[in-house]
C-alpha cells in the first residue's frame, strides 16, 4: 500500500511537470472544459430565470376555474337560423352541479353592471364595473384583500349595500391616512358602505368593484339572466379530462340552450386548467432545450479535450518509448497522461463552474432587477437566474469523467507500441 502511494505521488509530480513544461497546450485543453461548463451553467441559469418568471406571474391565479359565456349561435339548428343571442341563467349552474358532481364542485352565477361614476365627497370615478359577488367569488378570483373584509353570506341573504373596492380606486376617492372601511361611496346616487378594500394585481381594471349578487340583482333588475358562469373545477388535472369534460358540457347546454354542440361561438369557455397544463408544457419544453444546447455545448467541450489529449499522445510517443525503454510499463504512461487529463479538467472545470455561477449572480442582480409592466402587474425579467450547486457539481465531475477517459484510451493505445518503434518515430 505505501509503495502504491509512493508511485502515485511520483507519477502525480510527473503529471504536473509535464504540463508545466506545455503550458499552451494545458491551456488550449483547460479552455476548452472551462468553457464547456461555463455554457451549460448559464444556459441552466437562464433557463432557470425564465421559468421562475412564469411561475412569479401565475402567482395569485386559480387554476381550478371555468369560466363560461354566452355567445352568438353561428350554425342553424332544429329549424333556427344562425345569429341567435344564447342567455345564460341561473338554472345553469344548478344543471351544471347536478350533471358533473365528479368534475365541478360549484358553479356560480355572476352578473355585473356598470355604474356611469363612484363619488366620495368632491373625489369620484367614472365608468366603474361593479360585479355581483358571492362567498366564493374570492377563492375563485384569487382576491387578495388589503384591508377589511369579503362579501359573506349574510350580505347575500339581507341583500345589503355594501361593496369591495380596490386599492388604486381607494387612493382615488379617498385622501392619504383615511380608512375607507365603513365610508359610504355614491354609484349613480345610490349609498355604498366600503367594507373592503382588495389589491389589484393589474389584471383587471382598477375600478372593479364587488357588491353582493343579490343586492346587485335586485337593484338593476337583473332578472334570471347572468352575464358569465363561474365553475370551480375538480379531477380535471389531464388535458384529456378537460377535453372530455368541455365536449359533454357543451352537450348538456346545447340540449337545454338549443343549439348545435358544435358550434363553438355559442358557448365561450375559458379553462385556466387547460391553459396552466399548455404553460407547464411550455415550460418543460423550454427547460429541455436548454439542457440539450448545454449538454452539446459541454459535449464540445468534450471532443475537444479527447482531440487535444490525442494529438498531445502523439506527439510524445518518442517520449514514451524512452520511458518504456528504461524501465516503464505500460500502467506508469497511461496513468502518467490520464492524472494529467484529470488535472486539467479538474482545475479549469472548476474555474468554468466558478465563472458560470457568478454570471447567473450577475444576471440575477442586474437583469433579475428589470420589469416589464407599471404598478402592481410589473413582472421581473429574469427571476432568481440561478443554477443548483449539485447540478454544477453533477457537470464537472461528467467533465473530469470524460477528461480522463479521453486521456485513456489514447494513451492505452501509445502504452502498446514497442520502445524501438518508438523511437524511431
Amino acid at each position: 500500500m505505501m509503495n502504491f502511494a509512493i508511485s502515485f505521488i511520483e507519477i502525480f509530480k510527473e503529471a504536473i511537470a509535464s504540463l508545466q513544461r506545455n503550458k499552451l497546450r494545458s491551456l488550449g485543453t483547460g479552455f476548452a472544459v472551462s468553457c464547456g461548463l461555463f455554457l451549460l451553467i448559464i444556459l441552466q441559469g437562464a433557463s432557470n430565470g425564465i421559468i421562475h418568471t412564469f411561475e412569479r406571474f401565475s402567482e395569485g391565479f386559480s387554476f381550478d376555474v371555468i369560466q363560461v359565456f354566452p355567445g352568438i349561435t353561428s350554425i342553424p339548428h332544429n329549424g333556427i337560423e344562425e345569429g341567435r343571442r344564447i342567455r345564460l341563467d341561473e338554472t345553469d349552474g344548478e344543471m351544471t352541479e347536478r350533471g358533473f358532481p365528479e368534475e365541478i364542485s360549484m358553479a356560480i352565477p355572476q352578473i355585473s353592471h356598470t355604474a356611469s361614476f363612484a363619488a366620495y365627497g368632491k373625489n369620484h370615478l367614472s365608468s366603474v364595473s361593479i360585479e355581483g359577488a358571492h362567498p366564493s367569488t374570492k377563492e375563485m378570483n384569487a382576491i387578495q384583500l388589503a384591508e377589511g373584509r369579503f362579501i359573506n353570506s349574510i350580505d347575500l341573504q339581507e341583500r345589503r349595500k355594501v361593496i369591495v373596492i380596490s386599492d388604486k380606486a381607494c387612493k382615488n376617492l379617498f385622501k392619504q391616512g383615511e380608512k375607507a372601511i365603513q365610508q359610504q361611496i355614491r354609484l349613480d346616487g345610490i349609498n355604498f358602505s366600503v367594507v373592503g378594500v382588495y389589491i389589484d394585481d393589474g389584471m383587471s381594471s382598477s375600478n372593479e368593484f364587488y357588491a353582493p349578487y343579490s343586492t346587485l340583482k335586485t337593484i338593476y333588475s337583473k332578472g334570471v339572466e347572468v352575464d358569465q358562469l363561474n365553475l370551480k373545477s375538480k379531477n380535471l388535472d389531464t388535458p384529456e379530462k378537460n377535453d372530455a369534460f368541455d365536449k359533454a358540457f357543451r352537450t348538456a347546454m346545447s340540449k337545454k340552450h338549443e343549439f348545435s354542440a358544435n358550434d363553438r361561438r355559442a358557448l365561450w369557455i375559458w379553462n385556466s386548467a387547460s391553459d396552466n397544463a399548455d404553460m407547464i408544457q411550455a415550460e418543460n419544453i423550454l427547460h429541455s432545450s436548454f439542457w440539450i444546447l448545454g449538454l452539446l455545448t459541454l459535449l464540445s467541450g468534450i471532443v475537444g479535450v479527447s482531440n487535444i489529449m490525442l494529438i498531445s499522445v502523439k506527439e510524445r510517443t518518442h517520449e514514451f518509448g524512452i520511458r518504456k525503454a528504461i524501465g516503464a510499463t505500460p500502467w506508469n504512461i497511461i496513468s502518467l497522461v490520464v492524472l494529467e487529463s484529470i488535472v486539467i479538467t479538474t482545475i479549469f472545470g472548476y474555474i468554468g463552474m466558478l465563472l458560470g455561477v457568478f454570471f447567473c449572480e450577475y444576471m440575477d442582480a442586474t437583469w433579475g432587477s428589470q420589469t416589464l409592466g407599471q404598478g402592481p402587474s410589473q413582472v421581473s425579467v429574469f427571476v432568481n437566474p440561478t443554477v443548483d450547486i449539485s447540478t454544477c457539481l453533477h457537470a464537472t465531475i461528467v467533465m473530469i469523467i470524460a477528461g480522463a477517459l479521453a486521456g485513456f484510451f489514447p494513451a492505452s493505445k501509445a502504452a502498446q507500441v514497442k520502445p524501438i518503434e518508438a523511437l524511431r518515430g
